[in-house]
């Protein structure tokens, strides 16, 4: 009984932890609201900055477009008969909304094994693994958030036809325009956040 109450205890703790690291902040349309929420982030979005050379705004814009800061986010399914639920309209999953696919990639292309979605610190890591590619291959350089948000809806092989998708375009400017907001925020709050960077979280 006693060890069953131990188990118990643990299970709930742990809960709570995941629960408190994995809620979507009270303000996601301010980036430093999102790091007052969750410092721990900003950490996390300054390391896949200095690796992979994409800023933390872009980082966030990517995010907020995506999933809206919701861990456990996933496309709507199908229906059948308008009524049945089928089958998703992807494999999209997560912060980032990452594909099967795609991830697996990034998996083997860092050598991260055990990535997974559900993880902030993986995904803005993915994001910014993903926007490199994209200047590598497209020549898009990382701070257009416009361009590299195309690259990302499409894919790299498909970037070539953004022009006939009126969706990407709308999605790719809405992107741009969180990204230029955030980054403006940034600039308010950055000296701040960055006189906390030896608090241990």
């Amino acid at each position: 009984m006693i060890h069953f109450y131990k188990i118990n205890r643990f299970l709930l703790v742990l809960l709570f932890f995941l629960t408190a690291c994995s809620s979507v902040p009270k303000n996601t349309k301010n980036s430093c609201a999102i790091f007052e929420d969750r410092y721990l982030w900003y950490k996390h979005t300054k390391k896949a900055e200095e690796r992979w050379g994409v800023p933390v705004y872009i980082q966030l814009a990517f995010i907020k477009k995506e999933s809206d800061f919701n861990w456990l986010a996933k496309p709507p399914r199908h229906k059948l008969f308008k009524i049945i639920p089928y089958k998703r309209k992807s494999s999209s999953f997560g912060y980032s909304q990452a594909v099967k696919g795609t991830w697996e990639q990034y998996k083997r292309e860092t050598g991260n094994k055990l990535a997974t979605r559900a993880s902030f610190r993986e995904s803005v890591n993915f994001i910014g693994w993903y926007i490199n590619k994209s200047h590598k291959l497209l020549k898009i350089p990382k701070n257009d958030a416009y361009r590299q948000y195309l690259a990302y809806y499409k894919g790299w092989g498909d970037y070539k036809n953004y022009s006939k998708d009126k969706k990407a375009i709308i999605y790719a400017k809405s992107t741009r325009d969180i990204a230029n907001e955030y980054r403006k925020q940034l600039t308010r709050c950055k000296d701040k956040l960055n006189r906390k960077k030896y608090i241990i979280y």
